[in-house]
Order: structure tokens, then C-alpha cells, then sequence
């Protein structure tokens, strides 16, 4: 359906896409550089820089899978208005930023969905849902941290084994250079994942105001912006979230920082290839605290696990009741 919309309106639409992008990089950079930092394998400054060239690295490397299922998997892309793009984005910033100040690694992804969903039944009901999309995303909630979990300790069990006889600075030495690689590898799965959300949103805005043309597709010059914003903000950085990542956790070293970057890269890549817009925050913090419970239970500060995993739960509906909100201020107008 085409919903006319004046150019700089639609401009200025696009502009807060690209700004929810950009806070998407600040509040999600502890994700792919916590454990690097926490470790001093690199200084904070550094792991920035590196992450966010990562996340830009993403755009030669995936398909736009997931990009296309928050465009037209998660509500019905015929009933999505100029005003329910406002109303999700707005609704997202708003988790994003409340989280940031608190330094919760909640996760900007489902606070999009959350924005998205609320705006979207408000404007069409419960029918503009597409089911299929909503729940393997809703799944992901549980999943992702679950899946994470298991394999970082299973990494952590299996690499003991296997450097079990090994000098400790030697076996350090080995796990300071795969950290490295496996903190990028992270960096490239969360640009592969995250700045492909705001992609979607953009590419159904443009759908549903006549300026795509043809079938659904994410037009090249979205693909680069996005990349390019998400990019900009992880290389500004979100120091609460990577303190409760780095430290407050759990306590980290390289050995158990590969574990976590490695496992976490599994995790949202697999999911990327599947096209789900799932969690890396929540992945990470899967990842993390399973390296921690392979060492012992009591290695985990379980009070602050349970104050994340809360916020994970209330996001959706929280930033769904927000996007709501500020859809029905459209109407005002």
C-alpha cells in the first residue's frame, strides 16, 4: 500500500533509522569488545576501533536474510505506516537509552521488534502480525543465551583437555592470539546481525511510501548507511555495559574471553544464515557466564545475571508499549 509521504518527512524518517543504528553500535560495542577489554588484550580505545571496523566488515561477508524478515516478518509490510516506523523506532531509542544509562546489556534488537509490534497492532490489531517470524524471534529470547551458554562451557571443558600438559604462559600466549580472532569474528556476527534490523525497518518505510519500486529488496545505498552507522556508534562506545560485561559477570582471562567471543560468533551466525534478528547481547552474556559455571557456580555473580535476564524479559513489552504510545501521538497530528 503507498502512504504518501512529504520528502523531508520521509527524510527526516530515515535519519531516525540511521540515529537508532547508530545507538544500536553505543549500546551494543560491549558485546563484541567486553571480554578484550576486561582482559587488557587490548586498550578500551583500540577494541572500539576494532570492533567497529568488524561490524563494518560484515557488509562483504552475509546475505541480508535477517534484514528482510524485521521488513516483512514481524508485522504484515502492507499495513506498516510512516507513523508505525516512527512509533517502533521511537519506542526502541527510548528502551535503548533507559538501559544505557542504567548499564544493562539489554538488547536493542527485540526493543525494535518490541517498538514494532506495539506500533503495529495499535495501527491494524493483532492480525498484522506475521506469526512465523514473531516466534522464531520470541524464541530466540530463550535460545540464544541457552545455546551460548552450553557451548562456551563445552569450549572451555574441551580446550582445558587439550592444554592440559601444556606450560601456562605458553598456553596463555596461544589463547591471548585466538581472543583476537575470536573477539573480530564476534564484531562481524554482530554487524552481520544487528545493523541488518535497521535496514529492514528503512527498506519497508521506503515500501510503504512508493519509493522502493518492484518486489521487496534492500536497496545497496541502505545496506552501506546502516553499516556505516552501527559502525560510528560502536566506535563510540558504551563503557557501563562493557563494565557489567567484562567484570561484573564474571572474571575473565583470554582463555575463557576466546570461549565466549567463539561460542557468541556461533550463535549469531547461525542465526543470521536462518534469518532470525536475534540477540547478540543476549548471546554474549550466555557465553560469558558459561565460561564462568565451567570453572564453578560460584564463579558466576548470579545476582547481577539475574537482573540482566530480567531486563531481557521485559523489553519487548516495554518498548512495545512505547512504540504504541508514540504512534498514537501521530495521530494527534
Amino acid at each position: 500500500m503507498d502512504h504518501s509521504l512529504a520528502l523531508p518527512l520521509l527524510i527526516g524518517l530515515i535519519a531516525l533509522a540511521l540515529a537508532f543504528d547508530f545507538l544500536n553500535g553505543l549500546h551494543d560495542a560491549a558485546n563484541a569488545i567486553a571480554t578484550v577489554v576486561a582482559t587488557k588484550l587490548l586498550s578500551p580505545v583500540m577494541a572500539v576501533l576494532f570492533a567497529a571496523f568488524g561490524n563494518f566488515a560484515a557488509y562483504w561477508l552475509v546475505g541480508l536474510h535477517v534484514a528482510e524478515t524485521v521488513g516483512k516478518g514481524i508485522v504484515d509490510k502492507d499495513v506498516i505506516t510512516p507513523a508505525v516506523v516512527f512509533g517502533a523506532l521511537v519506542g526502541a531509542m527510548f528502551w535503548n537509552v533507559l538501559t544505557w544509562i542504567k548499564g544493562i546489556p539489554s538488547s536493542s534488537s527485540h526493543a525494535l521488534i518490541g517498538g514494532l509490534l506495539g506500533a503495529g497492532i495499535v495501527h491494524a490489531g493483532p492480525g498484522a502480525v506475521e506469526a512465523a517470524g514473531t516466534i522464531k524471534t520470541i524464541a530466540a529470547i530463550f535460545v540464544s543465551p541457552i545455546l551460548g551458554f552450553a557451548l562456551a562451557m563445552l569450549l572451555m571443558l574441551i580446550t582445558s583437555w587439550l592444554f592440559k600438559g601444556i606450560q601456562p604462559r605458553q598456553a596463555n600466549g596461544t589463547f591471548k592470539v585466538l581472543h583476537l580472532f575470536s573477539s573480530a569474528a564476534y564484531s562481524i556476527s554482530h554487524g552481520a546481525n544487528d545493523a541488518q534490523k535497521t535496514m529492514g525497518i528503512i527498506t519497508v518505510l521506503l515500501y510503504s511510501t512508493g519509493h522502493l519500486g518492484g518486489e521487496f529488496h534492500v536497496p545497496e545505498w541502505v545496506v552501506l548507511s546502516c553499516y556505516l552507522a552501527i559502525a560510528l556508534g560502536t566506535m563510540s562506545g558504551g563503557w557501563k555495559i562493557i563494565k557489567t560485561m567484562g567484570s561484573k559477570l564474571t572474571k575473565l582471562n583470554h582463555h575463557s574471553g576466546f570461549c565466549a567471543s567463539t561460542a557468541g560468533s556461533f550463535v549469531v551466525f547461525g542465526a543470521s544464515a536462518l534469518g532470525i534478528p536475534i540477540s547478540t547481547t543476549h548471546a554474549i552474556t550466555g557465553s560469558v557466564v558459561g565460561t564462568g559455571a565451567a570453572r564453578r557456580a560460584s564463579a558466576v555473580r548470579w545476582s547481577v545475571a539475574s537482573r540482566v535476564i530480567v531486563a531481557w524479559f521485559i523489553t519487548i513489552p516495554a518498548s512495545a508499549a512505547v512504540g504504541a504510545l508514540f504512534y498514537l501521538a501521530t495521530r494527534l497530528f
